[in-house]
Order: C-alpha cells, then sequence, then structure tokens
C-alpha cells in the first residue's frame, strides 16, 4: 500500500515566493471550498518577481523538458466551468531540458505587468490572477503548481459627481420625491438623501432602500443575470403624510461591494442600484430603481 502511494505522489515539491512577500499587503480571499485565505495584493503595471524552489522528493532525479513560469490573467464562467479565458499571458523559461538532482532555486521577474481588471468572485464568474509554474515531462506527466494573487485598482475621486433626483408616482394617489447627494460612490462612502411626500393618498406601511447587484455574464450566445439585494435598510415604518421628508443615511462600509465593472473583456459586467420600495397596508409594493457607480480609493483594501 505504501508503494502505491509514493507511486502517486508529485516526484517534487515546488514553491512559489514573492521577493517582497513579508512586506506586501494581504488581503482575504475566499476559495472554491469556502475557506478563506490571505493572499498576496498587486496593482495595475507592478513588477512581480520571486523565487520558485523545486525540489525532488528523496533524492530522486527529475528529468524534465524545461522548467517555465507564466503569469495567467484569467475569467472563467461556472456555467462553462474548466474553461478559463485568458486576457494576460506572459512567461519566462527558467530552465532548458534537463535533469534536476537536488534543490534548486530559480529567480524570476515580470516587469510593469498590464493588469487591467480587478480581482472578481461573482455568482456566475470569477476573474483572477495567477502564477503558473510547470515542469515538463514526457513520462509521468508535467508537475504543475499555482499561486494565486489579488488585483485591486484605485479610481481618483470623479470631477464631475452629479446628484440624483426622481419622483415615484401614481396618478391621483402618489407622488414622492427622492434625491441623493452623488451618483458616484467610493467603497467606504455613506449614501445621504431625502425622501419627499407631495402627495399621499395610500396607506403606506413602511419604506426600505435597498442596495442591489446586478451581475451580467456572456456565455457563448447565452446572457446570465443574477441580482442580489447586499443590504436592506428600513427608512420609515408607519403612514407619512403630506408634506413629510424622510432623510436617507447609509453607511457603505458594512457591505461587501466590489468597483462597478464595465464590460469585462466582453464577459461580464456588474452593476450596482439603490433600489427604493414601498409597501401599503395590502401588501402592494411599489418600486423605484437608480443605478449608482462604485469605485475604489487608495487605502481601501480591506
Amino acid at each position: 500500500m505504501n508503494f502505491l502511494i509514493e507511486a502517486f505522489k508529485p516526484a517534487c515539491s515546488i514553491s512559489i515566493k514573492f521577493s517582497d512577500g513579508k512586506t506586501r499587503k494581504r488581503v482575504p480571499i475566499k476559495r472554491e471550498n469556502g475557506q478563506t485565505l490571505l493572499a498576496p495584493l498587486f496593482r495595475n503595471q507592478e513588477n512581480i518577481a520571486g523565487k520558485i524552489t523545486i525540489e525532488p522528493h528523496q533524492g530522486k532525479r527529475i528529468e524534465h523538458n524545461g522548467v517555465k513560469v507564466e503569469l495567467l490573467g484569467q475569467i472563467e464562467m461556472y456555467l462553462d466551468r474548466g474553461n478559463f479565458y485568458d486576457f494576460t499571458s506572459l512567461v519566462r523559461e527558467l530552465d532548458v531540458p534537463g535533469d534536476i538532482y537536488e534543490r534548486t532555486t530559480y529567480p524570476f521577474e515580470f516587469s510593469m505587468v498590464e493588469m487591467p481588471y480587478e480581482t472578481y468572485n461573482g455568482v456566475n464568474v470569477r476573474l483572477r490572477y495567477v502564477l503558473k509554474v510547470t515542469v515538463s515531462r514526457n513520462y509521468g506527466g508535467s508537475i504543475i503548481e499555482y499561486l494565486n494573487f489579488l488585483v485591486h485598482n484605485y479610481s481618483p475621486p470623479p470631477s464631475i459627481n452629479t446628484s440624483i433626483k426622481m419622483e415615484v408616482g401614481i396618478e391621483d394617489c402618489l407622488h414622492i420625491e427622492f434625491e441623493y447627494n452623488k451618483s458616484k460612490y467610493h467603497l467606504k462612502d455613506v449614501i445621504i438623501g431625502k425622501i419627499f411626500f407631495f402627495l399621499v393618498k395610500i396607506k403606506i406601511k413602511n419604506m426600505d432602500i435597498e442596495i442591489r447587484r446586478r451581475e451580467s455574464t456572456v456565455t457563448g450566445a447565452t446572457n446570465h443575470v443574477e441580482t442580489e439585494t447586499l443590504a436592506k435598510f428600513e427608512l420609515m415604518d408607519g403612514a407619512p403624510v403630506r408634506g413629510e421628508s424622510i432623510p436617507v443615511r447609509l453607511f457603505l462600509s458594512p457591505y461587501a461591494l466590489t468597483p462597478t465593472h464595465r464590460n469585462i473583456n466582453n464577459k461580464f459586467s456588474v452593476k450596482y442600484y439603490l433600489n427604493l420600495v414601498l409597501v401599503d397596508e395590502e401588501g402592494l409594493r411599489y418600486f423605484k430603481q437608480q443605478q449608482i457607480t462604485i469605485y475604489r480609493l487608495p487605502l481601501q483594501d480591506t
């Protein structure tokens, strides 16, 4: 039995370490099995460098057809699981065909790497960056090791950030106007606004504001849309009267938001909406929805 176990074990161990691994910031990332680990964080056009160590097991000789490291940016659709779409693909050849008899270390560096998109894990899609080390072999199959890392990209505060004004109305029954202070928010921002009641002839029971995320993906000729309600905040409990004004103050930091993603590599988009919901005493629901933009400021890495 031990012989069989040894026969199926990899002939060597591979470790990948970044040159600044001890000082580089790490942020949580959720794996497919639900576990959370800390992964190193990079941003667009950074240098990515480090060392790869290959160590044969129990003094074995590793005969190979070459050793290489790849830096890959990939999009995977969960409805097409296992098929990755590479939008970034860089390679460094580390060794020519030969033999590895003992622990061997290879330095590597990718300079000014174009990483235009943020890491994203959604309902039907994920975007990831990974280092892939391959020891190519004919006999026994190639030996491959992966190391995931994250990319966050930052945006300056927008020079133009207009307020949002909208109306909800039912002829001769209801006229409400709501106003939010701006249309673009950073991840730690606060939504501030007011709801004005100009005409109320229906008995409103309560009013909520929701933050919704809409993820749109394209697989072949098929479009898929998933909408999640990330936050629900009660603005009012009870019937309002004409002329009343309800303040809105909603902090975004407690919620698992990401920046808005627009048509990423023609594969997916992620948009956010503020959804105003009114419920009357008969249980009828009235909605009004407005798209907002979410962006990441520097230092918003957690």
